[in-house]
């Protein structure tokens, strides 16, 4: 690799190093006023935007909309639970990658069972869990995108070489769209077969009465 090629790939590696997700400890234990919410989340998650002095991570509009939407329960006396924050935290990864309609089927269950729940098994458990993953797939994805990266530096060795530096990043950014392409095929296939499930118990139900 080249100089120029190799601090390319460490300043990929270097952004990965900087998501960190936010463990459900640093969420108040308060209820917060939407204004409350909205600057907590920019503050833990603006290191994550493509453009942190512009990127907006939520708004009162987006929060409001979630509401409409049912992605997330109404707010009490105008005051947002830590569980409602941890949901926000879940739609504002999924947003980029998943319609509203998938994040609702997939959040529903979730938010039926184990949202604001009193004693046992909760959200905060899920959240946990789920999060807790992160350190050990950011590893994985390291490697990942370093065998990726290493095997774009090998193609176009024909091509001009005023057009070679490009088509390798072509070549690497081509490789990362399919694996985003498949995992987002995978997930969207995982969301359906929820309905269906749910399809096939109420024709079970139906037949049954």
């Amino acid at each position: 690799m080249t100089i120029k090629t190799e601090d390319l790939l460490n300043s990929i590696l270097g952004s990965l190093d900087r998501i960190a997700y936010i463990k459900s400890k640093d969420i108040p234990n308060i209820d917060l006023y939407m204004d409350q919410v909205t600057t907590f989340m920019e503050s833990h998650l603006k290191s994550s935007t493509r453009h942190p002095g512009q990127d907006k991570i939520l708004t009162k509009t987006m929060i409001n909309n979630y509401a409409k939407n049912d992605l997330l329960p109404p707010p009490k006396k105008k005051k947002y639970t830590k569980d409602h924050v941890m949901l926000l935290i879940f739609i504002y990864y999924y947003k980029g990658i998943l319609s509203i309609n998938d994040i609702q089927e997939l959040l529903k269950p979730v938010t039926e069972q184990f949202f604001d729940t009193k004693e046992g098994f909760g959200l905060e458990e899920i959240y946990e869990t789920v999060f807790g993953l992160e350190q050990e797939q950011a590893e994985t994805m390291k490697k990942d995108i370093i065998e990726k990266f290493q095997i774009s530096e090998k193609t176009f060795q024909e091509a001009p070489a005023d057009s070679q530096e490009f088509l390798q990043k072509f070549s690497f950014i081509c490789m990362l769209s399919f694996d985003v392409y498949v995992k987002k095929l995978l997930i969207e296939k995982m969301i359906d077969s929820f309905q269906d499930s749910k399809d096939k118990a109420h024709e079970k139900t139906t037949r049954e009465q």
